[in-house]
């Protein structure tokens, strides 16, 4: 699964990008992580950022497409990845494309959590207000004042990108402003609806789920499996009064084979139930 999160500054990215790491087993993929790696590993491209991050300048858009592409290449990076702030210009946003296309790389989608930025303000001004009154001190960063800038900032160089990938047909809109669960279990939906999500992580689900049902009919086997030999014996025991009564020789009671014979029966019709409502659950939650 490969995953690009878009959305401005407090709309829970990070948050959603942990969610994603652990539920699919991803890497989460953090620009500014990168760079200080790449120069803490003095990389090639490590050492060139290093020259330019000590000059105070910003670094390139080329030399953070050669870390991502780097960073691309590592073992861990089998399950796929999760960017969260990167690319956040359109010419990021091509520079990356023209890279995953080189690596044969496909990006699943490009998940925007869309945010009310007065609702955002009004939040930061709160947890600010709140703060002080306890005497907590306030990062200079966590204000609603920076957080207008930075909104700003988004608005004229990011948000373009919701209009770059949804022509590309990869974007999926979430309401930001739902709880942090209802935003989860929505971007799991988008993802399984457009077949983002691999078959091997709802199969265990599905497993689970069918747990109870199975236990309940194994039960029920167990209890035919053991009644059917006393309900040979019963048989047998009632034709005997019968042929007594009529002065004919009895048949002969049931052989064990025939308790068995129903003992394998029931196991297979429970194994049947079992397979019969983990397929059920796997349609209802891929419907989901």
């Amino acid at each position: 699964m490969r995953l690009i999160l878009l959305g401005p500054p407090g709309a829970g990215k990070g948050t959603q990008a942990q969610r994603l790491v652990h539920k699919y087993n991803i890497v989460q993929l953090s620009t500014g992580e990168m760079l200080r790696a790449a120069v803490a590993a003095e990389t090639p491209i490590g050492l060139q950022a290093k020259d330019i991050m000590a000059s105070g300048a910003l670094v390139p858009d080329e030399v953070v497409v050669s870390i991502i592409s780097d960073r691309l290449d590592q073992p861990d990076m089998k399950n796929g990845f999760v960017l969260d702030g990167f690319p956040r210009t359109v010419p990021q946003a091509a520079a990356l494309d023209d890279l995953l296309r080189k690596k044969h790389i496909k990006l699943d989608a490009v998940v925007e959590l869309r945010v009310n930025e007065s609702a955002l303000l009004s939040r930061v001004e709160t947890r600010v207000a709140e703060m002080r009154a306890r005497g907590e001190e306030v990062r200079i960063d966590d204000t609603p004042e920076v957080l207008s800038k930075r909104l700003a900032s988004y608005r004229s160089m990011t948000e373009p990108l919701i209009h770059y990938y949804s022509e590309r047909r990869k974007l999926l809109t979430v309401d930001g402003m739902m709880t942090i669960e209802h935003v989860t279990r929505e971007i799991n939906r988008l993802l399984s609806a457009i077949g983002a999500v691999e078959p091997k992580a709802a199969a265990p689900a599905a497993a689970r789920a069918a747990r109870p049902a199975a236990k309940k009919a194994a039960k029920t086997a167990k209890k035919a499996a053991k009644a059917a030999p006393k309900a040979g014996k019963a048989v047998s025991k009632g034709a005997k009064k019968a042929a007594k009564k009529s002065g004919r020789k009895a048949a002969p009671a049931a052989k064990p084979k025939a308790a068995k014979k129903a003992k394998k029966g029931a196991k297979k019709a429970a194994k049947k139930i079992v397979r019969r409502v983990a397929k059920k659950v796997t349609k209802k939650r891929a419907k989901r």
